[in-house]
């Protein structure tokens, strides 16, 4: 369990944990965000 003094930012196992989390989502969000609209995220930003 963490205590008060325990860093919770930098490279440390919490800040990585929540960092790989949600970069899970985004890429989540990103692929379904894909199929429904039928285009690229260049395409949705107007790049493609």
């Amino acid at each position: 369990m963490a205590d008060s003094t325990t860093p919770r930012f930098g490279f440390v196992a919490f800040a990585e944990t929540w960092n790989g989390r949600l970069a899970m989502l985004g890429f989540v969000i990103g692929l379904a965000t894909e199929v429904l609209t039928g285009q690229g995220i260049l395409g949705q930003i107007g790049l493609g």
